[in-house]
């Protein structure tokens, strides 16, 4: 048996006025995803606690199979792991953005414009990373480049519970309420501070202001934890398995837990993504002997944090040809196989941040393909069936035992 689980991070949603009032799942053209939906099983799963943050840490931890209420620490110790970081046991990690804020002169008055500096590359970034970190440097302070706008410190002998707020949720409002604040996270506001003057003249950021697009200005630290200790899933569910993703924290998990880490060329984590490539790797780590490939798609996650409608409806159907197409003519050598299609939550792009509720699964076997009525993949027609995890961690046991 082979399973593949496909994880549009992002795509529930709410209905969208400009579309024509259904959401960007039912408003896009899917036919495979619809095909797989109308013989699978389709119902609702809670991938968030109530009483955790509806990060993509939270909900794809839970969605991989493991208690976030146990296993969750913290989002950048995931990155950090992904990134080759080692961390001590005294050690925390932070994400740290390069954002687009505006040019007020006092830093607290100041908005944020753009929490990924338009994307920039990972080259750019790079460099405006090392000028961060040569001036902040010492032996408690080190900051690590990353990939475009993704990057992270570690803070020796550092602090956690610190309330720091994702710059993601705050496009477009003024910075002043989500300062980091007391005394403990001083340090951080400091360099947050000291991050604009060493960043706004920046050549780099010059030369991005003169070819039209957004400069890099600050840093903008979050997400801290410690380094989590994961079982390994091979031991947890007697398969090998591999995962395919463009950013640190879905690697970072699948390292955790054991799972090989496939690099894909010109996988971005956004809507130029490598969609055909992921899916041609995934097929290759099936042939290649894994039993288990876990592909997320950061792409209609992204899109919703913009506020980009088309896109978003965009990113949904390049899922649908690419990836699950693809994949469906792949699988078809094999005698049986199954696959598992769902968001690890809502990014509503009303709210352009995520959200709680429940979110769509399907869940198709070649061998074992079951009508339960449902005509398309979406969010209402999901819930007419009436299937419901109320534990997401509980899923993939469901998925792969059964």
């Amino acid at each position: 048996m082979k399973y593949v689980l496909i994880l549009g991070d992002g795509m529930a949603d709410y209905p969208v006025p400009q579309l024509n009032n259904k959401t960007p799942l039912q408003y896009a053209k899917k036919p495979n995803i619809d095909f797989l939906a109308k013989n699978a099983e389709v119902g609702m799963v809670k991938t968030v606690p109530d009483d955790l943050s509806p990060g993509s840490d939270v909900a794809n931890l839970s969605v991989m199979g493991f208690d976030p209420k146990k296993y969750y620490t913290g989002r950048s110790p995931l990155e950090a792991v992904s990134m080759g970081l080692e961390l001590s046991d005294t050690d925390v990690a932070l994400r740290c953005n390069l954002v687009t804020l505006s040019d007020e002169e006092d830093y607290s008055n100041k908005t944020m414009i753009d929490y990924s500096s338009d994307e920039i590359s990972s080259a750019e970034a790079k460099e405006l990373i090392e000028a961060v970190n040569a001036s902040f440097k010492n032996d408690n302070f080190c900051f690590y480049p990353g990939i475009s706008y993704r990057h992270c410190l570690i803070w020796s002998n550092g602090l956690t519970g610190l309330k720091l707020t994702p710059p993601h949720d705050i496009s477009g409002k003024k910075i002043a309420d989500y300062l980091p604040k007391g005394e403990n996270n001083k340090p951080l506001l400091d360099m947050m501070v000291k991050s604009y003057d060493i960043l706004k003249d920046h050549p780099v950021n010059k030369a991005r202001i003169a070819k039209g697009l957004r400069p890099a200005n600050s840093i903008w630290l979050w997400g801290e934890g410690k380094r989590p200790s994961l079982p390994r899933f091979d031991e947890k569910y007697g398969i090998k398995g591999s995962v395919i993703s463009a950013v640190d924290l879905i690697k970072g998990i699948g390292i955790l837990a054991g799972l090989k880490n496939i690099e894909v060329e010109g996988a971005t984590g956004n809507i130029h993504t490598n969609f055909l490539g992921k899916a041609q790797a995934a097929l290759k780590e099936l042939e290649s002997g894994q039993d288990f490939v876990y592909l997320h798609v950061e792409a209609p996650d992204e899109c919703g944090h913009r506020n980009e409608i088309e896109n978003k409806v965009k990113s949904i159907e390049l899922i649908d040809e690419q990836i699950v197409g693809t994949l469906l003519k792949g699988l078809e050598k094999y005698d049986d196989y199954r696959i598992m299609i769902l968001p690890d939550h809502p990014t509503p792009l009303s709210l352009m941040t995520h959200t709680s509720e429940p979110v769509p699964f399907l869940m198709y076997q070649k061998s074992r393909p079951k009508d339960t009525g449902v005509e398309s993949y979406s969010e209402e027609q999901a819930k007419t069936t009436g299937v419901y995890f109320a534990e997401g961690y509980k899923l993939m046991d469901y998925f792969l035992k059964g």
